[in-house]
């Protein structure tokens, strides 16, 4: 961490404000519950802005601290998710040929 003299948060205030009514809204809401069951989790977008709103006006270290733990932790929740896919080195030999056609019953 800087001492703070040259020291920006990782994103625009804005970008957590943004952050932190999409997760309210209630089309999120909606998805997230479908997807995983429960309600989304927004609280920590509020500290982030929190945050950078204190660090903005007062140029606060425990908001520079809270700042860095939390991008600290999404880039660490987003590593840990593994592709799904292999990415290919090279396409299938056979990728020029048509596809098979299906027969239909009729």
């Amino acid at each position: 961490m800087a001492d703070g003299g040259d020291w920006r948060p990782p994103r625009p205030c804005e970008a957590y404000r943004a952050e932190w009514e999409l997760c309210r809204s209630a089309g999120h809401f909606l998805h997230h519950y479908y997807v995983h069951g429960e309600r989304p989790a927004c609280e920590q977008w509020r500290r982030d802005l929190a945050s950078c709103r204190a660090w903005e006006e007062r140029r606060s270290a425990g908001a520079q601290r809270s700042l860095c733990e939390s991008e600290r932790a999404r880039v660490e929740a987003a590593r840990k998710h593994a592709l799904v896919w292999a990415p290919r080195q090279s396409p299938p030999a056979d990728w020029q040929l048509p596809l098979p056609q299906e027969e239909k019953d009729q």
